[in-house]
C-alpha cells in the first residue's frame, strides 16, 4: 500500500472534517493495491469504510460529458462500491473563487488553473494529494513542481498546455502572414473579416507588458504579494504603444471579445483569426474544417524591431475539497481522473494538451498543430505558477485602456502612467 492517508485518517479518527492542508505526515498500511489500468493504483480497501459514496465533480461546460464518461469507468472499477458521482460544469477560473466562497457546498473533486493553488492552499481549503507517488511518476516534471508548495504535492496535474495561440482561417491568412501581427490583421481587413482576442481579460492581457519585458517573478516572502523581474520601462511603454496603434489602425478589423466568439465567427464567415485556447480546439476546427490553422502567437514591429509577443502559460489541476465528505473517495477519483487513459482520451476527445509523460510522446500530441503550436509558444511564455489573485483585474484594465478610443497611441506618458498603475495595483499598493 502507498503511504496515504496519514493525516486524513487522523482527521476521520477526530471525526472532524478535512481542514488545511492535509498533514505533513506518512504512514504505510499493509494493504495491497491493484492498478487500474489508468496509470493510478488503488484498491477497493483504499475506499476504508467509505460506503453508499456521493461526489460531486466540476469540470468545463464542454467536458462534462466527457467527464461523465470516465466517472462510470471510474466506478465500473469498483463494484462492491455504491458510488454517485455528478458532474456540475463549472469554470476552472472561477473554481478558487466559489470554493473560497463556501467549501462546504463546492465540488468534492474540482479542476483549476495552477495560479490558483498558493490561494486554494493559503486558505486551507485543498487537501494534499494521497497519491503524490503516482503523480511523481507519471507527469512532466514541470507540471509536478507545479503542482507542489514547500515539498509536498497539492494537486493533481490534469493539462500542461494552459496557455493560448494563433487560430486562423488559410482561406484568409497565410501561413506565412502568420508569423507578424501586422500581416494577420491586414489579412484580415483585406478579407474582410474580424480578428478576435480578450484584449479584457488579464489572462491575455499580460501578453502587451510582458512582451515588453515585464515579467513576472513569483510571490513576496508574504505569499500574497507580486513579484517582478527587473525591467527596462521604455522598452515596456515603447510596446504598449505599438499594441495599441495597430489596434486603433485596425478598428473595426480588431475586436475584443471572449474567445468562444472565434469559433462562431469562424462558422459565421467573419472571423479571420483569433488568438484562443485548445480548450476551444475541436469548436474551431469544426467551424474551419480544412482551412484549420494554428501557430504560435506572432512578431509585433516595436520601433523597427520584430518583438516576439510573449503569453502565458500554465497547468490545469484538479483538486480534492479538503471538506469533502467522502475524502478517501475523492483522492482515488481525482487520481484517477488525472491518470493516463483520462489524459489520453481528454487529448482525443478535447485537444487538451496532457501532462502524463507516455501520452506527450503519443501521436494524439505529436500530430496535433494546435499542440504544436502551444509547446511553440511554450518556449515564449511565462509560467502559470505563484501569480498574485490581484493580478488579473489590473492587467484587464491595461488592456481595456490599449483599445479604448480615447487613447492615443502617441502619448507615451499615458502609457507611462498606465504602466505604474497597473504594477502598483498588482501589488496592491
Amino acid at each position: 500500500m502507498k503511504k496515504i492517508f496519514a493525516v486524513l485518517l487522523a482527521s476521520m479518527m477526530a471525526a472532524t472534517a478535512l481542514v488545511g492542508c492535509g498533514g505533513s505526515g506518512d504512514s504505510s498500511t499493509a494493504s495491497k493495491t491493484e492498478s487500474n489500468g489508468n496509470g493510478a493504483s488503488a484498491a477497493s480497501n483504499d475506499f476504508g469504510d467509505e460506503d453508499n459514496i456521493t461526489l460531486k465533480v466540476w469540470a468545463p461546460d464542454k467536458a462534462v460529458s466527457t467527464f461523465e464518461k470516465e466517472c462510470e469507468a471510474f466506478k465500473a472499477l469498483y463494484p462492491d462500491k455504491k458510488i454517485d458521482i455528478t458532474v456540475v460544469a463549472q469554470t476552472e477560473k472561477d473554481a478558487a473563487t466559489n470554493l473560497l466562497n463556501d467549501a462546504s457546498a463546492a465540488a468534492d473533486v474540482f479542476g483549476f488553473a495552477s495560479d490558483q493553488l498558493n490561494k486554494l492552499q493559503t486558505a486551507g481549503v485543498i487537501a494534499q494529494a494521497a497519491y503524490a507517488e503516482d503523480i511523481s511518476k507519471r507527469d512532466t516534471a514541470e507540471a509536478v513542481s507545479a503542482a507542489t508548495i514547500g515539498g509536498k504535492i497539492y494537486a493533481y496535474p490534469e493539462t500542461g498546455d494552459n496557455g493560448y495561440y494563433l487560430v486562423y482561417d488559410k482561406s484568409v491568412v497565410s501561413d506565412e502572414q502568420a508569423g507578424r501581427f501586422e500581416d494577420v490583421l491586414e489579412a484580415c481587413k483585406v478579407g474582410g473579416k474580424k480578428f478576435i482576442m480578450d484584449a479584457g481579460d488579464g489572462f491575455y492581457a499580460c501578453m502587451f507588458t510582458f512582451t515588453g519585458g515585464l515579467k513576472t517573478d513569483g510571490l513576496e516572502d508574504d505569499g500574497i504579494t507580486q513579484k517582478y523581474t527587473d525591467y527596462d520601462e521604455a522598452e515596456v511603454v515603447a510596446t504598449l504603444q505599438a499594441f495599441s496603434k495597430l489596434m486603433h489602425d485596425y478598428k473595426g478589423t480588431f475586436q475584443s471579445l471572449k474567445t468562444d466568439a472565434i469559433s462562431s465567427g469562424f462558422a459565421q464567415k467573419s472571423c479571420g483569426a483569433g488568438i484562443d485556447g485548445s480548450w476551444n480546439t475541436v469548436a474551431d476546427k469544426e467551424a474551419l474544417g480544412d482551412n484549420f490553422g494554428a501557430a504560435k502567437l506572432p512578431t509585433i514591429d516595436v520601433n523597427g524591431e520584430a518583438k516576439q509577443i510573449i503569453s502565458m502559460l500554465g497547468y490545469k489541476f484538479i483538486g480534492v475539497n479538503a471538506s469533502s465528505k467522502f475524502p478517501r473517495s475523492a483522492q482515488i477519483l481525482a487520481n484517477y481522473l488525472t491518470g493516463e487513459e483520462c489524459q489520453r482520451e481528454r487529448a482525443t476527445e478535447l485537444g487538451w494538451g496532457p501532462s502524463n509523460q507516455t501520452v506527450n510522446g503519443e501521436e494524439v500530441v505529436t500530430g496535433s498543430a494546435v499542440l504544436t503550436a502551444i509547446a511553440e509558444q511554450g518556449k515564449f511564455a511565462v509560467p502559470q505558477v505563484s501569480i498574485a489573485s490581484t493580478f488579473w483585474d489590473p492587467n484587464a484594465n491595461l488592456g481595456n485602456k490599449l483599445i479604448a478610443e480615447e487613447t492615443d497611441p502617441s502619448n507615451a506618458d499615458f502609457f507611462k502612467e498606465l504602466l505604474t498603475d497597473t504594477i502598483a495595483n498588482v501589488r496592491d499598493e
